[in-house]
């Protein structure tokens, strides 16, 4: 008798585990009678607002990148084709958090085998934080240079200085133009 109970104790525990979905099956004639009586207009499940900041990453002429996804502080790093442009990268110098800075500010410096490169700021802002992991492990950007391998984060303070930016598609147009 225990085993019964323990059997279907572990079945409803399974049940419960299961999407709603997959629990509840009925017929395609009672499927269609609910679908009938949900009103013809259904809304979005999920609204979208529009707000001020660009909600994609952003590239400057000097090959650096804001990702501005984050509504509370932009991401800044260094472009892949930076990174391959460097070679390995065995330094990175970071700036200082609190430090305010104008656009075009030199921020921070990248040293590789091949060459150093100042890190310019592509917005004004307030720096925010930054990634401390490069301090150790400087070849981060070499192996995720818009991703792991971010520099610092900044809170903006003009945002109408994104405007200028390139978005990925004119980029890649850029680099294939210089390069």
């Amino acid at each position: 008798m225990s085993s019964a109970i323990a059997q279907s104790g572990a079945a409803v525990a399974r049940l419960l585990q299961t999407p709603a979905k997959q629990a509840v099956r009925c017929s395609r004639q009672h499927y269609l009678r609910l679908r009938a009586q949900r009103s013809p207009f259904t809304p979005a499940l999920r609204s979208f607002s529009v707000g001020g900041r660009v909600m994609q990453k952003r590239y400057t002429e000097d090959h650096e990148w804001i990702d501005t996804s984050d509504p509370e502080s932009a991401t800044i790093g260094i472009s892949t084709y930076a990174a391959k442009a460097l070679g390995d990268v065995v330094y990175v110098e970071l700036p200082v958090e609190g430090t305010e800075v104008s656009k075009g500010d030199a921020i921070g410096a990248v040293e590789s085998v091949k060459s150093a490169s100042d890190i310019m700021t592509p917005v004004s802002g307030t720096i925010v934080g930054v990634n401390n992991v490069l301090e150790e492990k400087p070849s981060t950007i070499n192996k995720s240079p818009e991703g792991e391998g971010w520099l610092a984060k900044i809170k903006v303070t003009d945002e109408s200085e994104l405007s200028a930016l390139m978005d990925a598609e004119g980029y890649r147009k850029f680099t294939e133009e210089s390069g």
